[in-house]
C-alpha cells in the first residue's frame, strides 16, 4: 500500500511541480514581452518626435554643456561606432533579436526577463531603422539624438540605453551564476538533496507512527 502512495504521491508531485513551474515561465515571458513593447514603443515615438521638431535645425540645449537634443543619422553600431558596417550591425541586430526569442523559451529568472525584454526592444528599435529608414535595404541609419558632454560623448537614442543597461545587467547576472531557469550555479543539485531529506523525515515519521 505504501509503495502505491509513494508511486502516487510521486506523481501528483510531478504533476504540481510542472503546474509551478510553468505559470513562472509564463509571467517571466509576458515580462520580457511587455518590457520590450515599453522599450520600442518608446524609442520610436522619440524619434519620430525628434524627426518632426529638430531635423535640420540646430541642437536643443536642455542643460548647457551637459545635455542637448541634435539629430544625426548613424550608420554604425550603439553611439557611432563602426559607421562602416552598417550591413553586418543590421545582421547582428536580426540576430539578436532571433536569440533572445529562441531564449525565451527557457526564461524563469525574474532579472533575466528584465535583462532580455531591455535588450529586445532597443535591437528591434535600432533594427527598424535599418531596415525602413533611408538610404533603406539593409543600410538604413539610426536616428540618434541625445547628446550629454556635447563633443566629448557620442549621440544615441533610447534603443542604445536599453541595449547597454541591458548588456551590464547580462554581465552582472553571469557573473553572480544567476541561470535562465531561475536558479544559481549549483541550484540544480541543491533542490533533489532537499527533496531527498524531506522524504527521510517523512520515512522516519511514519516508522514512529507504526511503532
Amino acid at each position: 500500500m505504501r509503495g502505491l502512495q509513494a508511486a502516487g504521491g510521486a506523481a501528483l508531485t510531478g504533476e504540481a511541480a510542472g503546474s509551478r513551474t510553468s505559470p513562472p515561465r509564463r509571467r517571466r515571458v509576458a515580462l520580457l514581452a511587455a518590457l520590450a513593447v515599453v522599450v520600442y514603443g518608446l524609442d520610436l515615438a522619440t524619434k519620430t518626435a525628434v524627426l518632426r521638431t529638430l531635423e535640420g535645425k540646430d541642437p536643443l540645449v536642455l542643460i548647457p554643456g551637459l545635455l542637448q537634443f541634435r539629430v544625426i543619422f548613424n550608420a554604425g553600431a550603439a553611439f557611432s561606432i563602426g559607421t562602416g558596417m552598417t550591413i553586418v550591425f543590421t545582421i547582428i541586430a536580426a540576430g539578436v533579436v532571433v536569440a533572445i526569442l529562441r531564449t525565451a523559451r527557457k526564461l524563469r529568472s525574474l532579472p533575466w526577463a528584465v535583462t532580455l525584454g531591455l535588450m529586445l526592444g532597443g535591437a528591434l528599435g535600432n533594427l527598424t531603422d535599418r531596415l525602413f529608414r533611408a538610404p533603406g535595404g539593409l543600410q538604413g541609419h539610426v536616428v540618434d539624438f541625445v547628446e550629454v558632454f556635447p563633443s566629448h560623448f557620442p549621440v544615441f537614442n533610447v534603443a542604445d540605453s536599453a541595449i547597454v543597461c541591458g548588456g551590464i545587467l547580462a554581465v552582472f547576472l553571469a557573473w553572480r551564476g544567476y541561470q535562465l531557469d531561475g536558479t544559481r550555479d549549483g541550484g540544480q543539485e541543491t533542490a533533489p538533496e532537499t527533496h531527498k531529506a524531506e522524504e527521510g523525515s517523512q520515512d522516519r515519521a511514519e516508522s514512529r507512527n507504526d511503532g
